[in-house]
């Protein structure tokens, strides 16, 4: 027997027999909580198994069940439509929750309509958003993340990712100002003191947001001095009045003169008159953007899509969230019924989930890839996507060498994915689900490495080995 082969199963032995007590789990902090899941995806083998049906945040691992479930009851070919309808004098834009549709994708419906001769429009522009129902924010999404783009609201009349650029500059004398291009229907402001590192460090003093209903936003608090500026980015907090004011400024650049009023809802009308309309990008193409950058919007607007396919009724966060447990639980035979979910991109802190259940999403995908289609779209250790940078999979032999999905909550760091065989191929599955951590402030100035980059160093390591030792010999 070759000797690499008697280490791997040494390895393997070891690892089985005291998986409590794996020896990586001592580099995070005191009070940590952890639940790890290795295995083989061909034969009856597992490195580590532990905790597995304990309660953890996924954070945005859950992006993976989301995928899963939107690729089981979506077409390949499914896309986000946007319609442009007119009905005697008024007109309708129809939305459909499209995360990736931009002003320019509107304008270009109204282009149309204008080629075809509109240049007045004598009654109203009605924006339906009648396709999702209830909160634009799941419950459980903390309130001090609101004004960011990560958290934009997940709604049905959604444009340009219900996000908008600025960037804040430090002046002398303390002095700062915030920057938002005009094309923008927002309104910044700044409080915020222009300070030097000790004079931050002394008074405890951070950068803060807040924001309201009206699209306006207020800095407050203290920024260290900065040579350049520090881009920011803002969750529109009104969808529906940020898109009722870029709609009247393309309108206006378009030459068409409305004589009533943009309003939002949906119109009394029985038979309209379909002008133009605007698709999204295929399912795989969104799936893969959802995976690869994480993205909480795509995630959420399919959540509620699903919601509103599978149940024929408005979406919403609570039907599409059932959705899933029940598209997964028909097509999959998994039963995800006991796993607390508030929404479909793993932002909310109330969502729950076990490595156990996380382990068979996996299998079930690695086992049905041929149809699915879906490992190819998540993210490369140390090549792509959220993996590019990560500090535990910039080097061999981990990079290149895992395709996993990342998750992070305040406290919570987490992993779930494959490790690839010397040919590239899925051969393990592995679920890190780290939780409570929090790790002491470093000492001294000198660069410290993060509890949880040396755990994860070592633990993606064992499973980038443990993956090498299943290939035939």
């Amino acid at each position: 027997m070759p000797l690499t082969f008697r280490l791997s199963l040494l390895l393997v032995f070891c690892f089985s027999s005291v998986s409590f007590a794996y020896t990586p789990l001592n580099t995070l902090p005191q009070g940590s909580r952890t639940s790890l899941v290795v295995e083989s995806l061909a034969e009856q083998k597992s490195l580590l198994s532990t905790n597995t049906e304990q309660y953890f945040p996924p954070a945005s691992t859950l992006k993976v069940v989301t995928a899963l479930a939107a690729k089981l009851e979506l077409a390949d070919d499914f896309k986000f439509e946007t319609r442009l309808e007119q009905y005697g004098n008024n007109w309708v834009v129809r939305f459909s929750g499209d995360p990736t549709l931009q002003t320019s994708d509107l304008k270009a419906l109204f282009a149309t309509a204008r080629s075809k001769g509109l240049k007045r429009i004598k009654g109203d522009i009605w924006l339906d958003n009648s396709v999702f129902i209830g909160y634009d924010r799941a419950v459980g999404w903390p309130w001090d993340i609101l004004g960011v783009c990560y958290s934009a609201p997940a709604s049905a009349v959604t444009l340009d990712g219900n996000c908008v650029q600025a960037s804040i500059y430090t002046e002398k004398q303390g002095k700062t100002r915030v920057y938002v291009p005009p094309h923008y229907p927002v309104h910044a402001s700044t409080e915020v003191r222009a300070v030097s590192e000790a004079e931050q460090e002394s008074s405890q003093c951070d950068l803060e947001l807040e924001s309201t209903a009206n699209n306006h936003y207020r800095l407050k608090g203290c920024l260290q001095n900065r040579k350049k500026p520090l881009p920011l980015k803002f969750a529109v907090q009104n969808p529906e009045l940020y898109t009722q004011k870029m709609l009247a400024k393309e309108l206006a650049q378009l030459g068409i003169k409305l004589d009533g009023q943009i309003r939002v809802g949906k119109p009394n009308a029985t038979k309209t008159k379909l002008i133009a309309s605007h698709y999204s990008k295929p399912l795989t193409e969104l799936l893969e953007e959802m995976l690869k950058d994480s993205d909480n919007l795509i995630a959420d607007n399919l959540t509620k899509t699903l919601g509103a396919k599978f149940y024929v009724q408005a979406g919403s966060f609570r039907n599409g969230t059932e959705a899933i447990k029940q598209i997964i639980h028909t097509r999959t035979g998994i039963d995800l019924s006991q796993m607390p979910l508030a929404d479909g991109s793993g932002l909310s802190r109330n969502n729950r989930f076990t490595t156990g259940a996380m382990a068979q999403i996996l299998h079930y995908i690695w086992k049905n890839d041929r149809d699915l289609q879906l490992i190819a779209l998540m993210p490369t250790a140390g090549e792509n996507g959220t993996l590019k940078y990560r500090r535990s999979m910039r080097k061999a032999p981990v990079k290149g060498a895992i395709v996993a999905k990342s998750g992070s909550l305040y406290g919570s760091l987490n992993m779930a994915g494959y490790g690839l065989d010397s040919s590239g191929k899925p051969s393990s599955l592995f679920v890190q689900y780290v939780t409570d951590y929090h790790p002491e402030k470093p000492k001294t100035d000198k660069p410290v490495e993060a509890p949880i980059t040396l755990f994860e160093t070592r633990f993606y390591q064992d499973v980038v080995k443990f993956s090498h030792s299943l290939e035939s010999k």
